[in-house]
């Protein structure tokens, strides 16, 4: 026991060993309820998913790439006691071994990120706002204040049937062309707009 706490705390290993109780520290207040799985997302965000550990909150990657540099440097400070070298060829060794144990960190890290990004991805729910700023073609013999429905495209190429309204004071006939400019929440329908489409090509 006391050989591995002399390990902990010498160079390179006490580097992460006091990082690893910040870990610890922080998946217990994430334990009680204190914190959040994603408290730290936003910061580095950018820097994470350019070496490929982005897919998942930054806390998650960051406990990996330091219990794995931990325990890298923690092996590599063992078999170096062991040795018998002199002590400018250990000190040597010693900066060899943090380097080695990053690298292997950031691989094992970024190859366990892959399957753990199925857990922590949000797939968006589409919401009726979505098809706001899209084009319809009104399908009903007509639409004006009271009455009408139009066909829209949604972003997946998947087409739905909606209630639409115009404020105009001549009603839409079917098959115009016309653009989604709000939804209505308590009528539950889209107030559209007339629009000719060989205009917005040209």
């Amino acid at each position: 026991m006391r050989e591995f706490v002399v390990a902990a705390l010498s160079f390179p290993t006490a580097l992460f060993t006091f990082m690893l109780a910040i870990v610890v520290v922080y998946w217990l207040l994430v334990a009680f309820g204190v914190s959040d799985v994603d408290a730290l997302d936003g910061a580095g965000e950018q820097t994470l998913s350019g070496a490929g550990l982005g897919g998942v909150p930054i806390s998650v990657a960051l406990s990996l790439l330091i219990v794995f540099s931990w325990f890298g440097c923690l092996v590599g400070t063992v078999l170096l006691s062991g040795s018998g070298l002199p002590a400018v060829a250990s000190a040597a060794l010693s900066f060899g071994v943090l380097i080695a144990a990053v690298l292997l960190a950031a691989l094992l890290t970024r190859v366990l990120v892959v399957p753990l990004r199925g857990f922590f991805h949000d797939e968006r729910v589409p919401t009726r706002n979505d098809f706001v700023g899209r084009v319809c073609v009104v399908r009903t013999g007509r639409v004006d204040q009271h009455f009408g429905q139009a066909e829209v495209a949604a972003e997946d190429g998947s087409t739905a049937i909606v209630q639409v309204r115009q404020a105009g004071a001549d009603p839409l006939g079917p098959g115009s062309t016309a653009v989604i400019h709000d939804y209505d929440a308590d009528g539950e329908f889209f107030w559209i707009v007339p629009v000719d489409l060989d205009f917005l090509k040209s």
